[in-house]
């Protein structure tokens, strides 16, 4: 693979394709470990017990919120990037659920205790490389992680790190309400934790090594 062809449209078009894969399938193996979902997703769950809506239909809102949430940050109503954003949203939402439906039925939220870490760490690990890919190609993106990558270079001065954490801050709101209104957590457990204290890190690791080729593709101003 050489660098041109990373960069091509070609080549960023392959990366999101595997990336939304990836994304999907490793979000769904964490959600069926039950050890811990990503923070975004784990808001969801929780505004799902609350709300008595579908999963799916809970990330797709909250989706939908971030990315309206997104423009406003850009300072802008930038049509393009909310079809963009809109476009990843629809079908992640019940891909991913199709995924965790999987896992299970392949009796992963059956496994030891210990195995299921382990699968969970490894699911959290694959949800940041893709985030990476799809964010340096740049076509359309989740708005959950389009979120933290305007903070990081419009305002963390790239700091994958920082952006990741002050994102967090929202979802960690929307649990906080929601168990106050259901006295129930949800979704919630060591892999939320350590999604939390390492997502930014991993982002910033896998842009330096996993196909490092494929560089950021950057379209605003700072």
């Amino acid at each position: 693979m050489t660098k041109q062809w990373a960069n091509s449209l070609t080549g960023r078009w392959c990366f999101l394709a595997f990336s939304i894969l990836l994304n999907a399938c490793s979000n769904g193996l964490t959600v069926s470990t039950n050890m811990g979902s990503a923070i975004w997703t784990a808001s969801a769950a929780n505004l799902s017990n609350w709300l008595h809506w579908s999963l799916g239909n809970m990330l797709l809102i909250e989706g939908v919120v971030v990315a309206i949430t997104n423009l406003i940050l850009l300072g802008k109503f930038d049509y393009f990037r909310l079809i963009r954003n809109l476009l990843y949203i629809i079908p992640f939402s019940y891909i991913l659920q199709w995924f965790a439906e999987l896992f299970n039925y392949l009796g992963v939220s059956s496994l030891n205790i210990w195995i299921r870490v382990i699968l969970d760490i490894i699911g959290l690990f694959g949800i940041s490389a893709a985030v990476s890919l799809y964010q340096r190609a740049n076509l359309i993106m989740h708005p959950n992680d389009d979120f933290p990558y305007i903070l990081r270079f419009r305002f963390m001065h790239g700091s994958a790190v920082w952006s990741q954490w002050v994102s967090y801050i929202p979802p960690i709101i929307l649990i906080i309400i929601s168990v106050i209104e259901t006295h129930q957590l949800v979704a919630v457990n060591f892999g939320t934790v350590y999604n939390i204290l390492t997502q930014g890190a991993l982002i910033g690791w896998s842009d330096r090594h996993f196909f490092s080729k494929l560089h950021h593709h950057l379209n605003y101003k700072h």
